[in-house]
Parts: structure tokens; sequence; C-alpha cells
């Protein structure tokens, strides 16, 4: 899941949330490139799901639905294992950049990923499903609401269809603020974003305790959950060799499914299952 860095459509960006306290990411296309992903955290992030995701699914090239697709790297991920994709993302830049990536890769069947410009809570409207796959992967944490999100969610899946849900983890945020000597903030649990700038602090970090409970509410069952980035973000002294990284990565995938160890990692990635039949 690597790409290139281009910059699509450059343009000065809002940064103010939407209405619905959303925050949408027009105008940092290239930012999210070159620090989320040309970066060791970022690598790292895909290497895990690269692992992680044939292990928590049931894969059998089912149609599927990328909620908040972002860069194109899931969807890209999903179309080269045979999945008909729809890619669905609100900001303008981030899909453009996208597209412009999946058309120059050369490992895309053809027609493979159809692309919707729109927000989450207009899903239901635009893209009505049922689907028996639905992706949504560190969105929850940028948006006003994220339980209604996941509501919506749930909404869209098919019985007996899977949602594979990864979110900004609220309490590895508070660890790293203690670790980085931030007391105070972490004491007084002071750990969202604003949403302002350029900053990338998510303003809805979430808990393990919240998924939890909203996905009862929901009608949504946990079958597998995994942190992501467990050890990495709390390292001393990073990687300094290629040999050292392939290390880390190892450690990462040794101990993701861990208990107690997946309880820090900087994201959590959960497999959620819409029952077939209600009791």
């Amino acid at each position: 899941m690597q790409q290139k860095s281009k910059l699509i459509n450059p343009k000065l960006a809002s940064y103010d949330l939407t209405q619905a306290g959303d925050r949408y990411f027009d105008g940092l296309a290239e930012k999210f490139s070159r620090s989320l992903y040309q970066a060791p955290r970022g690598e790292l992030r895909l290497a895990m799901l690269d692992y992680l995701l044939p292990e928590m699914l049931q894969l059998k090239g089912q149609r599927l639905l990328d909620v908040g697709g972002g860069l194109g790297q899931q969807a890209a991920w999903f179309a080269e294992r045979g999945h008909r994709v729809t890619m669905t993302e609100p900001s303008v830049d981030m899909l453009s950049y996208a597209k412009n990536w999946h058309r120059d890769a050369k490992t895309l069947p053809e027609e493979s990923i159809t692309y919707l410009q729109t927000p989450l809570q207009r899903l239901t409207e635009h893209a009505p499903g049922p689907w028996p796959l639905i992706t949504c992967h560190a969105v929850l944490e940028w948006l006003g609401d994220p339980q209604a999100a996941l509501s919506t969610l749930s909404n869209l899946l098919a019985p007996g269809g899977q949602l594979s849900l990864m979110v900004f983890n609220r309490d590895a945020l508070r660890f790293s603020n203690a670790v980085k000597g931030n007391l105070e903030k972490a004491l007084s649990d002071r750990l969202a974003g604003k949403g302002k700038r350029q900053r990338l602090t998510p303003i809805s970090p979430v808990s393990h305790a919240e998924i939890e409970q909203w996905s009862a509410e929901s009608g949504l069952r946990i079958d597998a959950v995994a942190g992501i980035r467990v050890f990495q973000d709390y390292l001393r002294h990073p990687p300094a060799t290629p040999a050292e990284s392939a290390t880390l990565l190892a450690l990462e995938k040794h101990y993701c499914r861990h208990d107690p160890h997946w309880r820090l990692g900087r994201y959590l990635l959960y497999t959620l299952t819409k029952p077939e039949f209600i009791e």
C-alpha cells in the first residue's frame, strides 16, 4: 500500500469545522501523504493492516464500502484482492489524490473502484446498500458525533456483514501525553484537538469502552480487536537500521492482539458483525 507523493489541485484550505462539527481535509492531501504515510509511523500502520485484515475479516471478494477512504490506500488494497470497492470521501482534494494515484497504479483491476464524494452522514441516502463488508478507518475521531456515525454504519451493513472499524485510541493518547511530560493535560483529560489550522490531533479520540457501548446500542457484535502501533510511539530511540525496524514490526505483530498490550495501541482495529438474527 505504498504510494508516491503528489499534490492534487493545491489551494488554500479552510480549516474550520463543518456545521456538524466534523473535520475535513481539503488542502491537506500533501501533508497527509508526507506526515502520515511517508514516515515510519505510517509505514508501520499500513504493514500492520496488511497483516491483520486477512486474519480479522472473512474476505470473499465481497462488494465493499470504504467510508472516508482518504488517500485511497485501503480501497486499493481491497481492489487488488478482488473486491469491488465504492470509496467515499467528503474532501475534494483527498478524493482527487486517490483517483489520480489509483489511475497510475499498475496493480489495480480496471474499473474496480468507484468514487463518491459525500460525508458519512449522507451515506444512507447515496450508498444505502445493504453492504456485506464496510471499512471505516481513522474516520470517527474526526467527527463531531462519532456515536451517531457508528449507528449509521450499522444501518448500512447487511445482516451477517462485517465492519472493519479503526479508531484513534483516547487511552493511548492520554498515556502518550503523560510519557511526554504533559501531566496536567493528561490528568485533566484535555486530549482532543481543536481542528484548527494544519494540526492533526483528532477532535474526537475514542476509548475502547465507548466502542463497546456504542456497538451494543447499534446492534453490532465485537468479534475481534487489535492494537496498531502498540510500542512504536513510546520508543525513546526509533529504529536506526532496517534490521531494527523489522524487529519492531515483529514485536508489534506478536503482541497486537494480546491483553493488555493491544489496549495502548495508538489505533484500535475492530471487526464488528451485524447478527443475521435478532434474539
